[in-house]
């Protein structure tokens, strides 16, 4: 089932005859999404501070920059357990009405393997391009908030998933808004982790808000997609914890349902699918403006409990 669409009608008089003529809003592509992960994947693997990552960012910015949205570099460095390395979150903004911010984001490296190659096509392809691909849907729709897409760099360990070694954009990010006072303008977060898996199951993250997680999967039962966006749960950490911490509401989608290749040299890119990153945008896009209606609604002060919900025990024990 495809979403509902609103369309808006020019009335021409020309020669005494009246033309209704309709504009279709842009509608986000999987196929244009699948073809980003293709062109992601070859740059090889892109571990964070790679020079195969410094040409992921460019082709990010590139493809941005043809629909018209500027994306600029947040460059950091981070202690890891295997030395400093630099590292740069990626961040582009659609202005809209209010400065007040609703954020897309996605992780685009890739976890450092030494002892086979790791392209990642899955983890982190389908979320570098999912957030390339619905930059363009979002630049040519009316937007009520201000969007943010942010590409986080850092997300993958050096090592295992322990200790502070890993999210290292997203707890940068929050950490130097909180600090530049801009962090109370973030509306919520969605984030999009490993949803080009070709068999995909998405559970609800039981940490993520609720609200923002009822709205999400009340639209994937409108569009009859509640056999891909399931009621089951799980425990996740990724890169919304962060945000939950620093007081925004956040929501992790993504697969880690028996995916044997993950963190594989088999994440390759016949293990993702076009049709698998259409569900997720057509799930999302046919949300957004039920999320606005909520975000415009309400105050900076309503956290619906994430901060909390944040703290309690949230394990990605093999990532």
């Amino acid at each position: 089932m495809k979403p509902r669409h609103r369309f808006g009608a020019l009335i021409i008089v020309a020669a005494g005859v009246t033309l209704l003529a309709t504009t279709e809003p842009v509608r986000f592509d999987g196929a244009r999404a699948y073809e980003h992960i293709r062109q992601v994947v070859a740059f090889g693997p892109r571990p964070a501070g790679s020079a195969a990552l410094d040409s992921t960012r460019r082709y990010i910015k590139d493809r941005l920059a043809d629909v018209g949205i500027q994306a600029a570099e947040q460059r950091f460095e981070a202690d890891t357990p295997i030395g400093r390395i630099r590292m740069a979150n990626l961040i582009a903004r659609i202005p809209g009405p209010v400065p007040d911010t609703l954020i897309f984001a996605g992780h685009y490296d890739t976890k450092l393997f030494r002892d086979f190659r790791f392209v990642g096509a899955n983890d982190a392809g389908s979320s570098t391009a999912f957030i390339i691909e619905l930059g363009r849907v979002l630049k040519a729709r009316r937007n009520r908030l201000t969007i943010e897409l942010l590409f986080l760099d850092g997300e993958e360990a050096t090592g295992d998933w322990i200790g502070d070694d890993h999210t290292y954009g997203s707890r940068h990010y929050v950490e130097a808004a909180r600090k530049g006072g801009t962090l109370r303008q973030v509306r919520a977060l969605i984030l999009v982790d490993m949803i080009g898996d070709r068999d995909l199951k998405i559970r609800r993250e039981e940490a993520s808000t609720k609200w923002l997680t009822d709205l999400i999967w009340a639209s994937a039962r409108r569009l009859k997609l509640n056999g891909v966006f399931v009621d089951e749960t799980m425990r996740i950490e990724d890169d919304h914890v962060p945000f939950l911490q620093g007081g925004v509401p956040a929501v992790d989608i993504i697969d880690f349902d028996n995916i044997p290749w993950w963190h594989t040299a088999g994440d390759t890119l016949d293990k993702v699918s076009a049709r698998s990153m259409q569900t997720v945008g057509d799930v999302l896009v046919d949300a957004l403006p039920r999320i606005e209606d909520r975000l415009v609604g309400t105050t900076k002060g309503t956290k619906q409990g994430t901060t909390r919900a944040a703290k309690q025990g949230i394990t990605k024990t093999t990532k």
